[in-house]
C-alpha cells in the first residue's frame, strides 16, 4: 500500500482517530470522517486498490509510519 499517495487531509484525519483511540475516547464523529473521507477518496481518485485497501494502507502509515520509510 505504500505506492499510493495519501492526501495530507486524509492522513490528518487517520492521525486524530488512532490518537483518540490510544485515549479512550474515539468518537463516532471522528471515526465516520475517516470512513468518509476514505470512500470519497477512494471514488475520487484513481486507485487501483478497494476501499478496505486504502484504509489499510492508511492505517498502515499512521500507526507504524517507520515500517513505511
Amino acid at each position: 500500500m505504500s505506492d499510493i499517495d495519501f492526501p495530507d487531509d486524509l492522513i490528518a484525519l487517520e492521525r486524530a482517530a488512532w490518537e483518540e483511540y490510544q485515549a479512550g475516547r474515539l468518537t463516532v464523529a471522528t471515526a465516520t470522517a475517516v470512513h468518509e473521507g476514505i470512500v470519497e477518496y477512494v471514488a475520487r481518485e484513481d486507485v487501483d486498490a478497494t476501499r478496505l485497501e486504502v484504509e489499510m494502507g492508511l492505517k498502515r502509515i499512521v500507526r507504524h509510519p517507520a515500517a513505511e520509510g
